[in-house]
């Protein structure tokens, strides 16, 4: 596994579709791509399937293939294969940062989510998300908040590293 996302920020995005990418995430999506060389453009793949999120998911090429051979694994014709297929094959798009570090992201991508004038980037390891601001304001922290307060009050969160599988 490449380097990690970290961090968070939020970017105007213009009337193109044109958003920056945080340079710390440029430099991951960088150092993640087996391709890229000092003066080209890194490649990353947004997956935007499952009608139940309301973010992009932002996949380094290293990620992405990682996820690949996850499905490749899996048995030709089953209905999971199918499904996971769909998502990170059909429902997805690959494409390049550009010189400035940006992205373009299509109408049908911005539509998806809701995004208009800000898109708001959150880390999540090996993966980047793009978000509607106010959609992460008012569904992601809630649903946080929430599963937060049903936890004891002395409760460590570090405590779930301890029962991480070994590998």
């Amino acid at each position: 596994m490449g380097r990690r996302f970290r961090g968070e920020s939020q970017h105007k995005v213009d009337g193109k579709g044109r958003v920056s990418i945080p340079a710390s995430f440029r430099r991951v999506l960088e150092a993640s791509d087996p391709n890229w060389t000092a003066g080209l453009n890194p490649e990353l793949v947004i997956v935007y399937g499952d009608h139940r999120r309301n973010y992009l998911e932002c996949y380094t090429i290293e990620a992405i293939e990682e996820v690949d051979a996850k499905i490749d694994r899996m048995p030709r014709g089953s209905m999971e294969r199918k499904m996971l297929q769909r998502m990170f094959h059909g429902q997805s798009f690959p494409t390049n940062v550009d010189e400035t570090g940006r992205l373009v992201l299509p109408v049908k991508l911005r539509k998806k989510i809701g995004l208009e004038g800000e898109a708001f980037f959150i880390a999540a390891g090996d993966t980047f998300q793009i978000w509607k601001p106010e959609t992460y304001e008012t569904e992601e922290l809630a649903r946080t908040e929430a599963w937060l307060e049903e936890l004891p009050d002395d409760f460590d969160p570090l405590e779930f590293l301890d029962r991480a599988p070994e590998e």
